[in-house]
């Protein structure tokens, strides 16, 4: 049996590389990732001199930074399910030009209107290029031990992208026009077509049925809703608000509908019985929860190294870089790690290092304490990106081959939605814990003003500046230190949520089952007469005592 398996991998191998070096491809999917990560977060810091030189209203404004990601996440299930149809290598190169487009017109763009929609057009490329990444590694890494490692160089590649993403953006518009971190997309994509056409294989799912265009539109419409319902409550908007509430309800009545349509269909846009794995469910809620922990941190870290602690864009940028770091590292020692403890003990642990880093991190107060941050920061970054990696390859490695491309899609829009929801929840969390300091009212200071600085630190900063001498002091130090309080409440929140990933992750595999991903390949190696042969030692199943 385990000649067989061998022999089946290396056919697999052949078949999935197309010629190609498998590490190679490997190499341009990262950087197709890269530029996606990269410019989910590099217009953050443009947001000033856009509003300078554009002139958008308010609304505009919004629509400006969550076009991108509000469309992306809406899609990734459409262009993921597409790729299994049609090939995933086509839709990828497709996203590559539409995503070299939308740079173009981004960085030309001379009104609100354009430019939104050039970021809504950069949303539907990403959708295409973020699930086609993972379905294609899927495809090329058969064997489960190699797909961990190259799982573990991705998602270090991914977090490298979302910190580089603001030190770029600096950079270029200390020298250049705002426009200018768009135009760095568009000579990586001239590169990246002509390269991902020669390198990356084709492949799809076995194509059995129509692609259900009606399903992939309600998923799609389904998703919009719900992201702009939770991005909107992380916003600040009211819960009970129209605007808020019927894009919710009417994502959840088409999400709904999506679901009991796929489970009449013969043969289903996605099929929804990956869900009843143990290993695959409980994978996508962890990864929920991970990216709900990160994403509001940052946020709220953010806010407090610029406003507590006085630092600027950059240097919060650079105070951040240990996360980044350790989350690197994590990415690219999860192949061992997960081979050592299994996917249970490694995402169990990585939950639990994450609550302990978030613990730590509530000793922070009003004065900087730079090494207690970078501490907490190395451990939050190891702990989270450990997570990530064993919830991503259980997941990937759980979901058949002709379903890759769903299943990425799948992992992505969780992302996504962890992401929105982290904002939204944490958010609320922090602004409940914080109103009640300057709202309640500070000495010396009138009832309008300690109303308005209870909305938040920035605005109750405008305020006190407004007051001056000892009023404007005493509202400012009153309004820092609610913040302080807010913080250390969502720390302790967010760890209670992570202790609850934690006990999530019980329900995933105890081992590695390293088999996994050469079983569908068995009957192509029974027609083609090949030979089981003895399989060298390093080639059998690996099984990790417990």
């Amino acid at each position: 049996m385990s000649g067989t398996i061998t022999a089946v991998t290396a056919l697999r191998r052949r078949t999935a590389g197309a010629g190609a070096n498998r590490w190679v491809v490997l190499v341009v999917l990262c950087v197709s990732l890269l530029l996606v990560a990269v410019d989910a977060t590099v217009l953050h810091v443009a947001v000033p001199a856009v509003t300078e030189d554009l002139r958008p209203g308010a609304i505009e404004l919004l629509w400006i930074v969550d076009a991108y990601p509000l469309v992306c996440a809406s899609l990734l299930i459409l262009f993921g399910t597409l790729g299994d149809r049609v090939g995933r290598r086509r839709v990828l190169l497709l996203g590559y030009a539409l995503f070299g487009v939308a740079s173009a017109l981004a960085a030309v763009a001379d009104s609100a209107q354009v430019l939104i929609l050039a970021r809504a057009l950069l949303g539907v490329g990403g959708a295409m290029i973020m699930p086609a990444t993972l379905s294609i590694l899927r495809q090329v890494f058969p064997d489960r031990r190699e797909r961990a490692l190259a799982i573990g160089v991705w998602s270090a590649v991914a977090a490298v992208g979302a910190a580089v993403g603001p030190l770029v953006g600096g950079f270029l518009l200390e020298h250049f026009w705002w426009g200018s971190v768009f135009l760095v997309n568009i000579p990586l994509m001239l590169v990246g077509l002509p390269v991902g056409r020669l390198l990356l294989p084709e492949s799809k799912g076995d194509g059995r049925g129509p692609w259900d265009v009606v399903g992939a539109l309600m998923a799609a419409g389904g998703l919009f809703g719900v992201v702009l319902g939770v991005k909107r409550l992380g916003g600040g908007e009211p819960v009970a608000s129209v605007l808020t509430v019927l894009p919710l309800v009417a994502g959840a009545a088409l999400l709904t509908a999506f679901v009991r349509r796929q489970r009449r269909r013969t043969h289903p846009l996605v099929d929804l019985a990956m869900f009843r794995r143990p290993a695959f469910s409980t994978s996508v809620g962890c990864i929920v929860l991970a990216m709900l922990a990160l994403v509001g941190l940052e946020l709220i870290a953010a806010q407090y190294l610029q406003l507590v602690l006085g630092l600027s864009p950059l240097q919060t940028g650079l105070r951040l870089l240990p996360l980044t770091f350790a989350a690197m590292a994590a990415g690219l020692a999860g192949a061992r790690l997960l081979r050592r403890f299994g996917p249970r003990r490694m995402v169990c642990t990585g939950f639990c290092l994450t609550a302990f880093a978030v613990v730590l991190l509530t000793a922070m107060g009003r004065t900087d304490d730079c090494a207690l941050m970078v501490s907490g920061f190395v451990l939050l970054g190891f702990g989270l990106e450990t997570t990530l990696f064993g919830a991503y390859e259980s997941m990937l490695s759980e979901a058949p081959q002709a379903q890759a491309g769903g299943a990425a899609a799948i992992g992505e829009t969780s992302y996504q939605l962890g992401a929105g929801i982290g904002i939204a929840l944490l958010g609320s969390v922090m602004n409940m814990a914080y109103a009640p300091g300057p709202a309640g009212g500070v000495p010396g200071v009138p009832a309008w003003a300690s109303v308005a600085a209870g909305h938040s630190l920035g605005e109750a900063y405008e305020v006190a500046a407004r007051l001056g001498g000892p009023a404007g002091a005493a509202l400012r130090r009153a309004a820092a230190d609610a913040f302080v309080h807010g913080l250390h409440v969502t720390l302790v929140v967010s760890a209670g949520l992570l202790l609850l990933g934690a006990a999530m992750a019980s329900r995933l595999p105890r081992v590695m089952q390293c088999e996994a991903g050469v079983e569908a390949g068995a009957e192509e190696v029974a027609e083609a007469g090949a030979v089981a042969v003895p399989a060298p030692r390093d080639a059998v199943e690996t099984r990790v005592p417990v």
